[in-house]
């Protein structure tokens, strides 16, 4: 079974054009998968019917490794193992999909988190300029809020991806497509100074990534969550935030400008308008609350 796993996982960064993250997601998924079969002492996926798939999802809801498994990621997982199956299918290692005939649970969009630009404010402000990695720090913020990216999207953002002259990001996103995403002039002014006066005091082993830790690697995902909770325990900040709650703030305050919701979806790289439209709820609850104060005493 290992076997069919890696052949899948190669097909899917080979021939379907999968991103390494996609890899490791379907990876963890069907692992998990593959254990509990051979915890039930099944070692041939073509002999699982629908029983033995119900009997899996009761594992990971009863499982208390697995307890707090959302239905976004129960609905992740079982996507995978169709999809896992769907290819075995296909070249014809398996006589039929067990997983087909499962619904997947509906989860209603989550309106994401976000931050007023008062926050927004109270955050930035917070970083010491006079410090080179509070200067870092406060750039890396500013960028992620002020482009809208996500935290893959900021580690990976390399010196060349920058146009200082047109203030344009050109950001690689999810599924390798590039989208131009502009600068303010406050972006503009951090990224320079910290480029040119700050980076390449820490840099050992000359690379492009643009924000670098103390060692002068590139600075990685769990780096930047590690900085942003340290800043608001630091400064007892009143936030309680993720790296893509700078985003969603993003996304919110555009929307609250009266941007179009195409422009956004096209700023945030989104490939389908209805993911963009999660933000519309905000404001429009928003618009409600407003209406229903002017309305009060009425």
């Amino acid at each position: 079974m290992e076997k069919q796993l890696e052949n899948f996982l190669d097909y899917i960064v080979t021939i379907n054009s999968g991103s390494e993250n996609t890899r490791d997601a379907y990876k963890r998924d069907l692992k998990r998968y593959i254990e509990y079969l051979k915890q039930e002492g099944i070692d041939n996926l073509d002999t699982v019917d629908r029983t033995i798939v119900l009997g899996y999802i009761n594992y990971l809801r009863m499982d208390k490794r697995f307890n707090k498994l959302s239905n976004r990621s129960l609905s992740r997982n079982l996507s995978s193992l169709r999809s896992f199956y769907r290819y075995l299918l296909d070249i014809k290692e398996v006589s039929g999909n067990p997983f087909l005939a499962v619904k997947i649970p509906n989860e209603k969009n989550k309106i994401p988190d976000y931050l007023f630009e008062d926050e927004i404010d109270m955050l930035l402000e917070s970083f010491d300029l006079n410090d080179d990695f509070g200067y870092r720090d406060r750039t890396i913020f500013e960028v992620m809020y002020g482009c809208g990216l996500r935290l893959s999207e900021l580690c990976n953002l390399k010196i060349e991806d920058i146009d200082f002259n047109n203030q344009l990001l050109s950001i690689l996103g999810k599924g390798s497509k590039r989208r131009l995403v502009p600068f303010y002039n406050m972006i503009g002014q951090l990224l320079e100074n910290y480029i040119n006066n700050i980076r390449k005091k820490y840099i050992k082993e000359e690379h492009n990534f643009v924000f670098i830790n103390r060692n002068g690697g590139k600075l990685s995902n769990r780096g930047v969550q590690y900085l942003l909770n340290k800043t608001v325990k630091k400064n007892n900040l009143p936030l309680q935030l993720s790296p893509h709650t700078l985003r969603h703030s993003f996304a919110t305050h555009l929307l609250d400008a009266k941007v179009d919701i195409r422009i956004v979806q096209e700023l945030l790289g989104h490939s389908n308008l209805s993911t963009t439209q999660i933000y519309t709820h905000i404001t429009i609850d928003r618009l409600k609350e407003n209406y229903n104060k002017a309305f009060k005493s009425d």
